[in-house]
């Protein structure tokens, strides 16, 4: 698999995978497949270290709205070693309740940091 292909497989298997996963034991998997020991995740919340607090934040996440999917809208994009996801969450069927925009740095085919912007609420 190519660097570009690998990225475009993270940005959207992270969504699902990670932020989208009620299992915890799927979800910690897929947190040690994606992404490096020491990797940082930043969001309007605050900055998650290391594979342990990613997994935190995302359980805690989960549970907020366990009846929610992700959705990508439009196409990944992917430049040299970065990639950006747009992303709705909701309930399955339904428009999105909030949206955003994931952007991540990746090295040796791992995410080595992950910047998520919300948008504002939807009404």
């Amino acid at each position: 698999m190519t660097a570009t292909a690998r990225i475009f497989e993270l940005l959207t298997r992270n969504l699902q995978e990670v932020f989208g996963e009620g299992d915890a034991t799927r979800r910690r998997a897929a947190i040690e497949e994606f992404y490096i020991d020491d990797c940082v995740v930043y969001t309007p919340d605050g900055t998650y270290v290391g594979h342990d607090a990613l997994d935190e934040f995302a359980g805690d996440l989960r549970a907020t709205h366990p009846h929610f999917v992700y959705t990508h809208s439009g196409e990944p994009q992917v430049l040299a070693n970065a990639g950006i996801i747009a992303w709705g969450s909701g309930p399955r069927g339904e428009q999105p309740k909030y949206t955003g925009l994931d952007s991540l740095l990746v090295r040796d085919g791992k995410i080595v940091a992950l910047y998520v912007f919300l948008n504002p609420t939807l009404s």
